[in-house]
């Protein structure tokens, strides 16, 4: 199957565009990444996502795919012959996406509050449910790894870009708020995790290296603070 007629709408910072990024790089997909600016939405990614107007976008051919785990799933299956991302046991797939689920929908949002809560109470709350949900996820390592280096076993799987693509994250939260959150104590085995993830050949080269990332936020924090205009 050819591949240059693959597009990712996208930018650099975003975990989500990462995912995208990281299931073609997985499967050797070589593709065009056309950069959304911030504060700004292309035509081409409101003509392609008009529902949520949201990076990331994978075009493929003239087919628009749209949110992250879904284009995962999609680049498993149309490259299905490159390594396997989904578990191919129902089981082990079903307890992946829970998980993933989970990551996205209570998880990163408290990781988010760490630097956004509108009072010290909300930011420690919220640095609480983060550090809860790593020992839960440290745990689920362990079951879903059954001893071998990521979630998906020998090789990065879907579980292991879920939560991955939020690692350089973490590690300008723990820079800007003066935390530990992934403790060698406390979280063991993502710790190590982590380190191998982010070496790996599909993932090294977009990992946004810290400090840049950090220049970002506060870009981004600054916009998110700023009154509305009137």
């Amino acid at each position: 199957m050819a591949t240059t007629d693959v597009k990712v709408i996208g930018a650099w910072p975003s975990p989500f565009v990462m995912r995208a990024r990281i299931a073609l790089n997985i499967k050797s997909v070589d593709y065009e990444f056309l950069q959304e600016q911030l504060g700004a939405k292309s035509e081409l990614l409101l003509k392609s996502n008009p529902v949520h107007k949201k990076i990331p976008v994978l075009i493929h051919g003239d087919k628009p795919i749209c949110e992250s785990l879904v284009i995962v799933q999609y680049v498993d299956e149309v490259w299905a012959s490159g390594p396997a991302i989904l578990p191919s046991d129902p089981y082990e797939r079903a307890i992946a996406r829970f998980w993933a689920a989970y990551i996205d929908e209570k998880w990163f949002p408290s990781l988010s509050g760490i630097a956004r809560g509108p009072t010290d109470e909300a930011k420690k709350a919220a640095k609480e449910q983060v550090v809860e949900g790593l020992a839960l996820l440290d745990d689920a390592f362990v079951k879903c790894s059954k001893g071998k280096a990521f979630f998906g076993g020998d090789r990065i799987g879907y579980l292991d870009i879920a939560l991955g693509c939020f690692l350089g994250w973490v590690r300008v939260t723990e820079k800007t708020s003066h935390l530990k959150l992934l403790d060698e104590s406390k979280t063991p085995n993502l710790v190590k995790w982590a380190d191998s993830f982010c070496a790996d050949v599909s993932v090294k080269d977009v990992m946004p290296e810290t400090d840049k990332l950090a220049e970002f936020a506060k870009v981004l924090m600054a916009k998110f603070k700023a009154p509305p205009p009137s």
